[in-house]
């Protein structure tokens, strides 16, 4: 902790790198195995995007424990995201206040790295998150190429139209603005599909917790319409929840860690409940312990997601929270992850 944020973030990269060398392998508990988007999971708990934002420790995250890594957010163009200091610890608050901007190499340095990365030596689904450059003049065009450049590599698509720190960006999930996207990347994807025997990662989009549920109800009958497979739930928060004690607590940016894993719950069995359980959800915000991850699954989530917790709980707790999770489930007579999806939600 006595390191600036963003160089500790870069140093805990060697960390990773150092606990969980190439010959060391995790093995997950049966329990936890579990089927979502069609895809094969050891385990439900993933590395959220953010982390591993140029694809470049893929492989050592996956011997930490975790059932799947999303990479990026990506851009089209290399991007240096917005001036330092942009991202700040909350400590007495277990949170972070992030305004990073989309900072990456892009697709390309991304693309080369991930193809010596295939399919057939990952142990678990490898995700894609993609953005759209602070500059560009057609930001629906910019996801559009990013289905284009990774459709091969990906296990699964993120459409991040959620970040606090790109200027206009959650206008895509305005009325005017959502279903037009939704309709050009199904279009794009089906043409991709179509020079693939009609198969292609399946698409999911990440929202913003600081909806109404009038707009959350929006986005979720216009994906269903489209044919879009899951949800993120949910991106960083604008929100400064009035119990925050950090001196910092009023920093520009998204807050993410403990203050958000309440109200990213909400709105995840909001979805959950709104969407019939049509959608496969992922839920993030505030996953530090198994209890939480647990309740993320009662809330509806197939799969759960964190990243913030890892920077004050530590490098092993993708192992500790799944044999954790593990007791829970067998503890509330559940055989399978499956079992207890939504299980706590009021439909």
């Amino acid at each position: 902790m006595l390191l600036p944020p963003e160089l500790a973030h870069k140093v805990s990269h060697g960390v990773f790198r150092v606990l969980y060398p190439a010959p060391r392998r995790y093995i997950p508990d049966p329990l936890l195995a579990t089927k979502v988007l069609g895809l094969e999971f050891t385990n439900p708990v993933g590395m959220a995007a953010g982390f591993d934002k140029d694809a470049k420790i893929s492989k050592t995250l996956f011997r930490a424990g975790f059932g799947f890594v999303e990479v990026g957010t990506l851009t089209p163009l290399a991007q240096k995201g917005n001036p330092k200091p942009r991202l700040f610890r909350l400590p007495e608050d277990d949170a972070l206040i992030n305004r990073l901007g989309f900072n990456n190499q892009g697709f390309k340095r991304a693309l080369k790295r991930l193809e010596n990365f295939p399919k057939s030596k990952r142990r678990g689904p490898l995700g894609i998150n993609i953005g759209a450059n602070k500059t560009s003049s057609n930001p629906i065009a910019d996801y559009l190429e990013g289905l284009e450049r990774f459709f091969r590599i990906a296990d699964y698509f993120t459409i991040n139209i959620s970040s606090p720190n790109t200027p206009g960006l959650r206008d895509l999930q305005s009325p005017e603005k959502f279903g037009d996207l939704l309709k050009k990347l199904r279009n794009k994807w089906s043409e991709l599909a179509g020079k693939s025997n009609g198969k292609g990662p399946p698409l999911l989009i990440k929202i913003a917790p600081d909806l109404e549920k009038g707009q959350l109800k929006m986005i979720i009958d216009q994906a269903l319409k489209a044919n879009i497979d899951g949800l993120i739930i949910s991106n960083t928060t604008l929100d400064r929840p009035s119990s925050l004690k950090s001196s910092k607590k009023d920093t520009e940016g998204g807050l993410s860690g403990q203050p958000l894993f309440e109200k990213s719950t909400a709105v995840l069995a909001q979805a959950y409940k709104l969407s019939g359980g049509k959608l496969a959800l992922v839920g993030v915000g505030g996953v530090a312990n198994s209890r939480q991850a647990y309740e993320k699954i009662l809330a509806g989530a197939s799969l759960v997601q964190l990243y913030t917790g890892l920077i004050f709980e530590g490098p092993s707790l993708a192992n500790t929270l799944n044999r954790g999770l593990a007791d829970i489930l067998r503890s509330n007579g559940y055989s399978s992850v499956a079992e207890a999806v939504g299980k706590g939600v009021k439909v």
